[in-house]
């Protein structure tokens, strides 16, 4: 009998593997000198609970996210696809430096992608 394939919620090891991650992932976005720009007067530790209980939610966790749709939080924010796919490498490669393997790296890249309508606006 095999067992069951696990969620990416815990493939990334639960709450606090996305947690973890979320904390990472923003470290790297801020120290990005073509990023940081975006975040210079946003409320990093709002942001990252709010990113956390999304990711929570969109990787099959036990939570439903409550905050605001994606076109409404990055409305006026004049965000390119050069900056979103920066974003988007940033979380590839901090989901590898935290022990995610290839496979549950490009589920959670793919689920992004439809995002980007909602992302990009400039």
């Amino acid at each position: 009998m095999t067992s069951p394939t696990p969620t990416i919620f815990q493939a990334l090891g639960a709450e606090d593997g996305i947690t973890n991650a979320v904390n990472q992932f923003y470290e790297r976005v801020v120290a990005d000198p073509e990023l940081a720009p975006y975040f210079k007067d946003v409320d990093m530790i709002s942001l990252r609970r709010h990113q956390t209980a999304m990711l929570i939610a969109a990787t099959g966790g036990p939570q439903k996210y409550a905050g605001q749709d994606m076109a409404e939080a990055h409305q006026g924010l004049d965000i390119t696809d050069a900056a979103f796919n920066k974003v988007v490498g940033h979380l590839g490669d901090t989901l590898q430096a935290v022990g995610a393997d290839a496979q549950t790296i490009g589920a959670v890249v793919e689920a992004l992608s439809p995002l980007r309508p909602a992302i990009v606006s400039a």
